[in-house]
């Protein structure tokens, strides 16, 4: 099982499982990160804090807590 915050910049990968619950999982399936969508690892910050995507055409930006609770293939 590889996490979103593993995967390197300039990478796509796919969604598979949002580990979690309650608010957390609820949170960020607001933002658009759902099963089965693809995601697009922009940048990494230096420290590994934030992690910049791209997903369903829009930029986002999560907190390495929150890459790590999203499961990619």
């Amino acid at each position: 099982m590889k996490t979103l915050r593993e995967v390197k910049p300039g990478e796509t990968v796919t969604v598979t499982k949002i580990e979690g619950s309650g608010p957390v999982k609820r949170r960020i399936m607001e933002m658009g990160v759902t099963k089965g969508i693809a995601v697009f690892v922009r940048k990494v910050a230096p420290l590994g804090d934030p992690v910049e995507v791209t997903v369903r055409g829009y930029e986002l930006s999560l907190r390495k807590a929150d890459a790590q609770n999203i499961i990619v293939d």
